[in-house]
């Protein structure tokens, strides 16, 4: 297995088609090639490749992440679109491996999210969690501040201090999702 880095430019049209069918996100099924390294020009794209190059899992490292906490901004590598492409053999759990390594090394502040079904993997994977943490970020939307879909936050490489800051989070103090 072959751990490997791309920008969004750098993935083939095949890689592309293949991602976009491996996260099942229907909103994006007819974006072209163009559009998807438009959209995703902010990010990198962490892949698991068999001895073929063919991806066996994914995530995506969203590089414009800014969370407002108490009026300062703090930003992080957000850790989005885990998948493998066949589950129950090792392959997500060894990109999260590859993945936090190649953060600590790189000195990226990264966080990610997840709901509370999926704690057991992150623990496999020795991903620390803050538990119930999730729902304090907020993000704008037409209709306001939403409270955020996700349980937890997932720590892949962050400082003490801004780990204490997370740690704060909760009802009455939250993290407001910047654009």
């Amino acid at each position: 297995m072959n751990y490997q880095i791309k920008k969004p430019d750098e993935l083939t049209e095949h890689e592309i088609r293949y991602i976009l069918n491996l996260w099942e996100a229907s909103e994006w099924n007819l974006l072209n090639s163009s559009d998807f390294r438009n959209l995703f020009k902010d990010s990198e794209f962490h892949l698991l490749l068999d001895p073929e190059n063919e991806i066996l899992a994914v995530i995506r490292l969203n590089l414009d992440f800014t969370l407002d906490i108490s009026g300062k901004p703090y930003s992080f590598g957000e850790v989005v679109g885990l998948v493998s492409a066949q589950e129950k053999k090792g392959y997500g759990s060894k990109l999260v491996q590859c993945f936090k390594e190649n953060m600590i090394q790189r000195n990226i502040e990264s966080i990610g999210f997840c709901a509370a079904d999926l704690r057991p993997f992150y623990r496999r994977c020795n991903i620390e969690i803050l538990e119930n943490k999730g729902k304090a970020i907020k993000e704008n939307t037409e209709n306001g501040w939403i409270t955020s879909e996700d349980d937890d936050i997932l720590i892949f490489n962050i400082s003490g201090d801004t780990k204490a800051v997370l740690m704060e989070l909760g009802p009455g103090k939250n993290a407001y999702l910047t654009d």
